[in-house]
């Protein structure tokens, strides 16, 4: 490792991350530059959504379906959307859900039923690698819909189509999960 953070790539010097510890003492930054508690429920809705896309990550990573692979790049997109509109507390314009966003969500939950059976009972995740990471995801937005719904409660989300959004998504990726176990 070199001394001044920084390392060669093929001559050509790229910068490497460095630390800042301003989160030491349990704080974070939003967008606007507010200092919150890492424990506050903005930080906590928008860490869960980066979980949510981390899993959709090992989904993506794993398939051999184009299908998928495309639905969870446009998914994770619109995660970071999402995280950068309540790191933003909504005073953003440019980070905003919208209804064309949930639109798409129904019209690719359509298209995939028309493709694969969804039981009208509980499941047991794991019919393959792809499937069991996309359950995983499901179960993250889900908690990231509960977070968001508490925001709410608390007044700190007043953005109705932000709670349309994550429980779309949560639908899609169970159906996709199931798509997966039958086209993956």
């Amino acid at each position: 490792m070199q001394d001044d953070c920084s390392r060669s790539n093929g001559g050509e010097k790229v910068s490497v991350f460095k630390f800042s510890k301003k989160g030491d003492g349990g704080e974070t930054s939003l967008l606007t530059g507010e200092r919150v508690s890492k424990a506050s429920l903005r930080p906590e809705t928008y860490g869960t959504l980066d979980e949510a896309s981390s899993a959709l990550g090992l989904a993506k990573a794993a398939t051999h379906n184009e299908t998928i692979r495309q639905m969870i790049t446009t998914i994770q997109q619109d995660l970071m959307i999402l995280g950068a509109e309540l790191a933003s507390e909504g005073s953003n314009p440019g980070y905003s859900v919208d209804a064309d966003l949930i639109t798409r969500l129904e019209e690719w939950i359509e298209r995939l039923q028309e493709e694969v059976a969804i039981p009208r009972s509980f499941i047991l995740p794991g019919d393959n690698p792809v499937s069991a990471a996309l359950d995983l995801a499901r179960t993250i937005v889900r908690r990231a819909e509960r977070r968001a719904a508490a925001m709410r409660d608390a007044g700190l989300l007043d953005h109705a189509e932000v709670h349309a959004y994550l429980n779309r998504a949560a639908d899609l990726l169970f159906t996709l999960a199931r798509y997966a176990a039958k086209n993956d």
